[in-house]
Parts: structure tokens; sequence; C-alpha cells
């Protein structure tokens, strides 16, 4: 064979490695560009990196997997619930003292479900990002006012404490929470469809942590070739 032909073969073979490449990572943002919407992009913004954005939500994929999370048993549901309308049932009366009820509920619905809680709360809301991508924000933004100092508007308490119903009824698994969050109500809510998308984001998370591993396979080969309440009635 020549020397002219080995050196074709050697740049048809960089070229589908490098294209590969290019065609893997695209393939794992688009999966990370669904499976965590708008977490996404705020993940992006905060980074100012795409790429590194992403490292980060795969890495969290990848830290979610060694969690052992489980299905909360009816008993402890309806508790957690009791406990829930309990806290929006005195939002008129204190409403601090609700958000801060309502934030120790959430971590007691975390620990008990199996996720841990005694990290910081931004590597707590990382954790959740995974498999409630839709309403991880509305914790995030909540948590804000709770952490408030001083006098806080009324209505943003109001937004607060509904912000961590749609997280709770998210971990409960009452209904399925997207990004709409509805006025508090102090009425029981009855259970609804399980979170049926615990399967999906696994299998996202499979995904993107086996795509990771082709970028990182791929890339080897072209060096060594080239030598992520209760309100008030309106």
């Amino acid at each position: 064979m020549s020397g002219t032909a080995v050196v074709l073969i050697v740049v048809v073979l960089l070229v589908l490695v490098v294209l590969g490449i290019v065609l893997s990572r695209r393939r794992r943002s688009t999966q990370l560009q669904q499976h965590f919407g708008p977490e996404y992009e705020r993940s992006v913004a905060a980074t100012g990196d795409r790429r590194s954005a992403e490292a980060e939500l795969a890495e969290r994929c990848q830290r979610r997997e060694q969690f052992d999370v489980r299905d909360l048993d009816p008993e402890e549901r309806d508790r957690f619930r009791n406990s829930w309308n309990e806290i929006q049932r005195g939002f008129v009366d204190d409403p601090r003292q609700s958000l801060q009820g309502a934030d120790l509920l959430v971590a007691e619905i975390m620990r008990s479900r199996g996720y841990p809680v005694d990290d910081d709360f931004d590597r707590r809301a990382d954790d959740l990002s995974v498999d409630h991508p839709r309403v991880v924000q509305h914790y995030r933004e909540a948590r804000q006012v709770r952490d408030a100092s001083g006098e806080v508007d009324t209505e943003r308490q109001r937004t607060a404490v509904t912000s961590y119903r749609s997280l709770i009824d998210a971990l409960l698994g009452d209904r399925d929470t997207a990004d709409t969050v509805d006025t508090v109500d102090t009425a029981d809510t009855a259970p609804s469809a399980h979170d049926t998308r615990r399967t999906e984001h696994a299998d996202a998370r499979r995904e993107v942590r086996h795509d990771s591993r082709l970028d990182g396979d791929a890339a080897d080969r072209v060096d060594g070739t080239s030598a992520g309440r209760h309100s008030p009635a309106p």
C-alpha cells in the first residue's frame, strides 16, 4: 500500500471520529435540554458556557444514580399531606412560620424518600432537579423568600408557599406538577396520578451517562491517531 493511500485512510478515519464526537455531543445536548427544560437554560446562564453547563448537568445525573430513592408508603404520604395542610392553614396567622414549616417539610420528605439532605441547599436543589426539573426553580425562589431579611410582601410569601406546594406535590407523587403553580388552597387536595415520569427520567439519565462515556472514548481515539396555602380567596 502506498504512502498516499495510508494518509488518505488516516484522514478519513479522523473525519469519521470527529463527526462521531460532534453527533454524540449534539445528541447529548438535545437529551439534556429535553430532560431539564428551564433548568438547562438556568445552568447555561449560571456557568456562561454551554459545554460546562452540560458537563455539570450530566454529573448531577450520575450523582443521582447513587441514591436509593424510594416511593412513599400510603401512610407516609397521608401523614406528610396532613402536615402540609396544617402549614397551609397557618399561613393567614403567621406567613413566615408557614414558610419555615414548608421548608422543613420538604427536607423531611426528601430524607424519607432517600435523598441526601445534609449537604448545602444548592446541592439539595441540584439533586432534586434531576427528578423534578420543572419545579426545582420554584423551590429556589421560595427559599429566597424564606431567607429574606426584614419585612416581606405578603404576596411574595403567598407565592413562596404555593411554590413549596408544587414541590411537595411532586415529591409525594400526588400529581404531575410541571411549570405552572396554582393558587394556594387550604382544602385537602385529593391524590391523583402517580409520577409516571420517573422511569423516563431514569432512562434519560442512563442515556446521558452513556453518551458521556462515548465522548471520552472518541476523544481518546482522536488523540491517539494525531499523536448538567394556602392563600385567602382573592
